[in-house]
């Protein structure tokens, strides 16, 4: 007999409901504090959203951020910000930075004139740097940029609330948009906490994010549909746990190869990608998270027309064992 590997045993019979309002209210909460963060501490955008000027350098000298600030300290180039970028695949000679300049008052953008200050302020502290990459964007763009990122998400999330409400009912379709707005949320969320930069790459991984969970969440809703017709009398909640018990093999492996080849992404694949890598690994989490414990539950709330016609939607209490 082949052997075959299983991170959970083959058969397994978890209540999921067991502490339903302590796991939905953490999600509830979670998706509170999420938005009270991006008000009140805000998003730490990027160029792309700012407007502004980035210039990466490179050097075999090691960066000192102090001297490089001291350097630029004559210069009128507005808001300064100096980074030093650290990553595993660099060489051992290789010290990069990233320089992000805001455009001075009453200008639109930061002027070549500007830029070629700063390139020669920074080869007095080493001549032999150089500048592999300068980016700029206008704060006109930088707001269409904005408006369109939101316009895309949205988009994303009605085109799926019209697939799932086709496919299935449209108790399902609230409960997958549910659970995907609070993916992205606590996702948008940790980025406020920690002030990670926020830019069009986090976008993309935002929108990845909505199609990797709705996937779970369609297998089991897909599995529970079959069962619908298959126990007819089997109260709602116990059918739900009976489905996401036949499909948690599936529901864990997925989430575990999708991390692990994330995870090498992370560590090995660059600072440039790091931002987009880090956010899907928070989307494989809370998908996974929010596939278990709030899509069943919404449902659950509403309740589901019953195959036999008995059962109305809406007629389905949270805490209740029949739907």
């Amino acid at each position: 007999m082949a052997w075959r590997l299983r991170l959970v045993p083959e058969t397994t019979n978890i209540n999921f409901f067991a502490i339903q309002w302590v796991t939905f209210g953490s999600s509830i909460f979670a998706m509170v504090a999420s938005l009270v963060l991006i008000f009140t501490m805000g998003l730490n955008f990027g160029i792309d959203f700012r407007g502004g000027t980035t210039i990466r350098t490179e050097s075999t000298v090691a960066v000192d951020v102090a001297d490089y600030r001291e350097a630029l300290s004559g210069i009128d180039a507005g808001d300064v910000s100096i980074t030093q970028v650290f990553d595993p695949s660099f060489r051992e000679d290789q010290h990069v930075a990233m320089i992000r300049l805001s455009a001075r008052e009453g200008e639109e953008s930061v002027t070549p004139e500007v830029i070629a200050e700063v390139e020669a302020a920074l080869q007095t502290i080493d001549p032999a740097i150089t500048f592999p990459s300068v980016e700029s964007v206008g704060p006109k763009v930088s707001q269409e940029l904005i408006t369109s990122a939101l316009l895309a998400v949205l988009a994303g999330a009605i085109g799926i609330l019209a697939y799932v409400w086709v496919r299935f009912e449209w108790q399902f379709a609230v409960g997958t948009v549910a659970a995907l707005i609070h993916d992205v949320l606590v996702t948008v969320g940790i980025f406020a906490l920690f002030q990670i930069k926020f830019d069009l790459t986090i976008v993309a991984a935002l929108l990845t994010i909505l199609g990797y969970s709705v996937n779970d969440t369609v297998v089991i809703f897909d599995r529970l549909r079959e069962n619908l017709a298959k126990y007819k009398q089997m109260p709602l909640r116990e059918m739900m746990n009976l489905t996401a018990n036949e499909t948690l093999s599936r529901t864990i492996m997925t989430a575990s190869t999708t991390f692990i080849s994330l995870s090498v992404l992370f560590i090995f694949g660059g600072d440039v990608i790091r931002g987009f890598v880090f956010a899907m690994l928070l989307g494989v989490v809370l998908g996974t998270y929010s596939t278990l414990y709030m899509a069943k539950n919404i449902v659950l709330m509403l309740g589901v027309d019953r195959s036999d016609k008995t059962k109305k939607p809406g007629s389905g209490e949270f805490a209740n064992v029949d739907a």
